[in-house]
This record gives C-alpha cells, structure tokens and sequence, in this order.
C-alpha cells in the first residue's frame, strides 16, 4: 500500500509504501516488507517502480548517460572534460570519432579548450575514472549556441514524460535542444526565442518540485510567442 502520492518530497527514513506490490529504485531502499526514503528529493512513481530524486547536490555519472562536456586540457591522446561533477573525464582520440585520427593532429581544431561536446559516458571505474564517447547517434561537438546549467536532479522534469516537456518548448520556440543528465542543457535558435527557451527551462529549474508544472511552462510560453500549444504524452 502506497503511503506517499507521486511529486511529494520525503526525507530519508520516511516510509513510501508498505508490502510487495511495489519495487524500490534509486535513493530508495527495503526494510522487510517496507520501502523507505534513503535521501531527500521528489518522490516518482513509474508503474510498479518508486524512485526519489533527489532535490540537490551535483551530479554523479553513471554508466550510459548522455552528458555534456566542457574541454578544460588537451594532451596528446585526447581531452580532458568538465561533466559537472566532482570528478573530471576523459575522451581518447579513438573515441572522438569514427574517422582516423593521426597521432601528433592538434587536437584543438576537433575541439578547442572550453569547447562544449555531447559524449556518452562508456565507463566509471572504481577510482572515480569516467571514460566518455562521440561514437553514436545525436553524439558531437557542439558549435555556437547557449549553454544553460540546471540541478541535474531537475533534469527528467526538463524532459518530461515521454519528452512531453522539451518537446513543448521546442515547438514553442523553434531551438535545437539538447538535454544532457549532467544538468546542462544547450540551445540555439533564433536570439529572441533564445531567451523565451532558456527562461521556460529555468522556470522548471526552480519550480521543478511543484505539481501543474506543465500547464504553468505551457502559459507561460503561449504568452511569450504568441502561439496555441498542445500538450501530449504527459
């Protein structure tokens, strides 16, 4: 039996449901036939599975997520990225691209410092050693456009059930998104509608906790473009 409603905030220790119908998830934990908090964040409910993310604190990688980086040092075999997280990652040469690249090329023409890129994280060892991909669909580096940093647990609220979210502020404004996990978001479209995008966002990013979410993002974005929008798959 359920003892909390979907989108509460509970604390650790705090009972989410009694018996076996239900499975726990991250941030929770089994006590005999109890399911309890095991840190403080935003309850979710996704079928038979309870899950709580959490309402702070930075990111931590996990294998397969997509993240955005941030080049900080180019050494001979690859770069060294920034993932919003406390530990840093690595991209090799090999990993940076399907085509050949010959040993001794300034790797800073393939991404420069402080450039931005889209990577799939490929592994996270026991000493905290992120390995990361540009080998895949959507996975690049990124040219121009905006980069807008968020709390990473915000960021399945950015998306929206089943990209309900992100996909009303892209119809909305027009802008090319890209959403990683790591709680950074990149944008680029039109300077105006540039704004009204990153605005929409941090709107979620402060108000991510609170229910009617969708319908607040969606009148505040007919009000700034101008347009009739229509909320699916939420």
């Amino acid at each position: 039996m359920l003892k909390c409603k979907d989108k509460e905030i509970v604390v650790p220790g705090e009972i989410l449901c009694e018996g076996m119908e239900f499975l726990p998830s991250y941030g929770t934990y089994r006590a005999d036939k109890v399911i309890r908090s095991s840190i403080v964040g935003l309850v979710n409910i996704d079928g038979k599975v309870i899950k709580i993310m959490p309402t702070s604190g930075r990111y931590f990688p996990r294998r397969g997520d997509t993240i955005i980086g941030r080049v900080f040092d180019i050494t001979m075999n690859g770069w060294r990225l920034n993932i919003n997280s406390p530990y840093s990652s690595f991209l090799t040469m090999m990993e940076a691209s399907s085509q050949f690249i010959r040993k001794g090329s300034d790797l800073s023409k393939i991404i420069p410092m402080e450039g931005y890129m889209v990577g799939k994280i490929t592994n996270v060892t026991g000493q905290n050693l992120i390995d990361l991909t540009m080998k895949g669909p959507g996975l690049r580096k990124l040219d121009g456009g905006v980069i807008v940093n968020v709390n990473s647990s915000k960021v399945s609220r950015i998306i929206g059930r089943q990209g309900s979210m992100i996909k009303l502020i892209k119809e909305a404004t027009g802008c090319f998104i890209t959403v990683g996990q790591n709680g950074r978001v990149w944008l680029s479209g039109e300077a105006k509608n540039e704004v009204i995008a990153i605005n929409a966002i941090e709107l979620i990013n402060e108000k991510g906790h609170k229910k009617g979410l969708t319908d607040e993002v969606k009148k505040f974005l007919e009000k700034e473009t101008g347009k009739k929008l229509e909320v699916s798959n939420v």
